[in-house]
């Protein structure tokens, strides 16, 4: 199954990205997320969040929220985190 994105906003200076799924086999719509990066002034660390906002079905809510959840933020962070401590 395959997902179509779009970045909509994407700066170095303020360390965020944005973007939208065209394309899904998610049965929800009018998806858009931002992955925001924030420095931590105590040692050398970074505070990441990862938000969306989406349509969806209310019967489907539920099981949406926690698989984006799971497979996409939590993956998303745990590849990041892999490639970082290389």
């Amino acid at each position: 199954d395959r997902i179509r994105e779009k970045l909509l906003g994407l700066s170095d200076y303020d360390m965020f990205c944005t973007y939208s799924i065209l394309e899904s086999p998610m049965p929800l719509t009018d998806y858009i997320a931002t992955l925001r990066l924030t420095p931590i002034t105590d040692g050398n660390r970074t505070f990441a969040e990862w938000t969306a906002e989406f349509e969806c079905d209310e019967a489907e809510a539920e099981g949406l929220v926690n698989g984006i959840g799971t497979d996409v933020f939590q993956a998303g962070f745990a590849a990041l985190q892999r490639s970082l401590t290389r």
